[in-house]
C-alpha cells in the first residue's frame, strides 16, 4: 500500500491542473476562436466562416459573413463571465474548449444564430441545432454558403492558369482589408493581383458590372 502512495499523490496533484478552467480577459479572434488572457482558444465542435469568407444572401448579394460571424461571437460574450473547459489541443497549439458565457454554451448559441456550423469532422454535438438554423434560414443559411473547411481548402489550392479568351473579362475584382476593389489592365497593381474565387473574388467583363456587384475602382 505504501508503495502506491507516491504514484497516487502524483496523480492527485496533476489532475487539478488538467481540469482547471481557462480564464482571463476575452479577445475575440474570429467566429470560432478567441483569446483568454494569453491562452488561444478554439471553440469545440463548431466551424464558423473565415474572416475573409463571403456568403450570398437570399437576394443574391454577396456579404461579409466571416466578419459578421466574428461580430456575433463578440455580442454573445460581451459583458459576460466566460468559463472554458479544455477538451483538447489542436495542431496550432490552441486549446480546444467548450465555453460558457453567462451560463450559456457559446458554441451552441453561435450555431443557433446561424453564425457557425457543426464541425462534424470532430463532433456531432451541434448537428441538430445546425439543421434547425438552416431550416429557419438564419444567418449564413439565408442564402448560399460554403463550408469553412472547403473555403480554406480552396484558398490554399494553387491558382489555375487562366486566359481571358474572347469574353474580355479582364477586370480583377479583389477583396482585401480595403474592401472590394476592382483593377483594370494597365493600372499600377494589376499584374500583382491574384484572384481567388474561394474568397469570393471574381473577374468582371465591364466596370458597370463590377460597380453593380459592389466593387469600387482602384485609385491607380
Amino acid at each position: 500500500m505504501t508503495r502506491l502512495l507516491p504514484a497516487l499523490c502524483l496523480m492527485l496533484f496533476s489532475l487539478p491542473a488538467a481540469a482547471a478552467p481557462l480564464s482571463g480577459a476575452v479577445q475575440v479572434t474570429d467566429g470560432d476562436s478567441l483569446r483568454l488572457g494569453s491562452e488561444r482558444v478554439r471553440l469545440f465542435g463548431i466551424d464558423a466562416p473565415e474572416l475573409d469568407q463571403s456568403c450570398k444572401g437570399a437576394d443574391g448579394q454577396v456579404w461579409d459573413c466571416g466578419r459578421w460571424a466574428r461580430d456575433e461571437l463578440v455580442r454573445i460574450v460581451a459583458g459576460r463571465r466566460l468559463r472554458c473547459e479544455r477538451r483538447d489541443v489542436d495542431r496550432y497549439g490552441r486549446s480546444v474548449a467548450r465555453c460558457e458565457a453567462g451560463g450559456r454554451d457559446v458554441a451552441a448559441e453561435m450555431v443557433r444564430r446561424g453564425a457557425a456550423m457543426a464541425y462534424r469532422k470532430y463532433a456531432l454535438d451541434y448537428v441538430d441545432l445546425e439543421k434547425e438554423a438552416a431550416f429557419a434560414g438564419r444567418g449564413i443559411w439565408a442564402g448560399e454558403v460554403a463550408r469553412p473547411e472547403d473555403h480554406r481548402r480552396a484558398r490554399t489550392a494553387p491558382e489555375p492558369a487562366w486566359s481571358p479568351g474572347t469574353e474580355g473579362c479582364v477586370i480583377k475584382g479583389n477583396i482585401s482589408g480595403n474592401g472590394r476593389i476592382y483593377h483594370l489592365p494597365g493600372q499600377q497593381h494589376y499584374g500583382k493581383v491574384r484572384i481567388s474565387t474561394g474568397k469570393g473574388e471574381r473577374w468582371f467583363c465591364s466596370e458597370a458590372e463590377a460597380r453593380a456587384a459592389g466593387w469600387r475602382r482602384a485609385r491607380r
